[in-house]
């Protein structure tokens, strides 16, 4: 290797390294959560790359269920149909909050359908492309990184996205900072697996929580019941 060709390698290793650490600093610093308040409803900001969280309805209320989900965990798939009756149910009574969780390590599409769903959210699609997200998980949950990617094509097609907005929003840094800030919000939290639940501040109780998965909703209503009341 002649010594301008080893004086250019050597400022490209710079250059990347330079960009590395950088690029850590920033993700550091916007991770940071520690002054965030978990528990309330998120505006958008810079941490979370402009998105706010969503709230199913648009609902404002003094009662705030969260849940913190992967869209390839087949419980957070169970319990997805039986949130929505509850949230018919009690209607502007309260207020839903899903943040992405994605278990990346046993789910490898997790991530990038929550990439998928913000993506859609940003052409004010999100709770419909949530729907399709988990109506349809056994369709792209084990599918390689291309199909996968056409599968979440098709969905924002059935939507009538801009599929090519979608495809770079999909792949943006504000969608990454997104899901980076709820998955801090969650470990801030100690959530270690999904579905998990918080009801003002309070994880949701083991029956209250199995019953979501299974259909029986009895103890839940009992705990919105009582919140409603204070």
């Amino acid at each position: 290797m002649s010594k301008t060709t080893w004086i250019i390698f050597s400022v490209i290793v710079v250059l990347v390294l330079g960009g590395l650490i950088a690029y850590s600093q920033a993700n550091r610093i916007a991770l940071d959560v520690s002054d965030v308040d978990a528990f309330a409803i998120a505006d958008a900001s810079e941490q979370n790359g402009q998105i706010a969280d969503h709230v199913y309805n648009d609902t404002v209320s003094d009662v705030v269920l969260i849940e913190y989900g992967d869209f390839q965990c087949p419980g957070c798939a169970a319990a997805h149909p039986n949130i929505k009756t509850l949230l018919e149910d009690y209607g502007d009574d309260i207020s839903f909050v899903y943040r992405n969780f994605p278990l990346t390590s046993i789910h490898p599409n997790a991530r990038a359908a929550s990439g998928a769903a913000e993506a859609a959210s940003l052409q004010d699609e999100y709770w419909a492309m949530v729907d399709l997200l988990f109506e349809n998980q056994t369709e792209w949950g084990n599918a390689d990184i291309n199909q996968r990617l056409t599968f979440f094509k098709t969905y924002a097609e059935t939507l009538s996205l801009d599929v090519a907005q979608f495809e770079n929003d999909l792949a943006s840094n504000d969608v990454n900072q997104k899901i980076a800030f709820d998955q801090a919000l969650g470990g801030k939290v100690g959530v270690d697996s999904t579905p998990s639940f918080f009801l003002n501040g309070e994880a949701l109780s083991d029956e209250a929580a199995q019953g979501l998965l299974q259909g029986d909703l009895t103890a839940l209503r009992a705990a919105l019941d009582e919140a409603l009341q204070q």
